[in-house]
């Protein structure tokens, strides 16, 4: 049996008051917003490059050695693996435009790409581009191709030409073709 005294009653009913009126436990909720902003862009050749960059390699048209009573010469861009690698963002349409290079208009007249000698002024090995493997269908400077807007990784063969000429010099010839990708 159990014996409660006053002051354990008293302390007791003290005990439960205070329990009932203290403030039940509350929860604080809230949010956290994500958010990114997305971009079109491309992938050109493995370089990841987003709309409106510069710099982008799009390959090398490398005609090779001959001598300088050549007639022509052919040459594919290539870009270490191949023919050039392109893939744009879903939903755009893009278009691959071949602009001028450093010496258009020079030795041949204008209109036609050239490829000037190294360290003889005046001396150009004149060339042109083609979207064809049979050479027939000559990109001009400015010519554009039209890239589907699938997304997908899409192929582009860029073929050369290059054309001797009497006179021609030994030496390098070169020239930088400004390459074009308008999403």
């Amino acid at each position: 049996m159990q014996i409660f005294t006053k002051a354990s009653l008293i302390l007791g009913a003290a005990s439960a008051a205070a329990l009932a009126a203290a403030p039940a436990r509350a929860d604080i909720t809230g949010t956290i917003d994500a958010t990114i902003t997305l971009e079109a862009g491309c992938i050109i050749n493995g370089q990841n490059l987003d709309d409106g960059a510069s710099g982008a390699d799009f390959g090398t048209l490398d005609f090779g050695t001959e001598n300088t009573l050549f007639t022509q010469s052919d040459a594919e861009v290539l870009n270490g693996g191949g023919a050039l690698s392109i893939q744009c963002s879903p939903g755009i349409s893009p278009t691959l435009s071949f602009e001028a290079g450093e010496n258009d208009g020079e030795g041949a007249g204008t209109g036609l790409r050239a490829m000037a000698h190294s360290t003889a002024p005046g001396q150009f090995v004149t060339y042109n581009l083609y979207s064809d493997l049979g050479r027939t269908a000559i990109l001009p400077i400015g010519g554009d191709i039209a890239l589907a807007s699938s997304g997908a990784v899409q192929t582009v063969n860029i073929y050369g030409r290059a054309f001797g000429e009497a006179g021609l010099v030994p030496g390098t010839y070169s020239d930088i073709i400004t390459v074009l990708l308008e999403l």
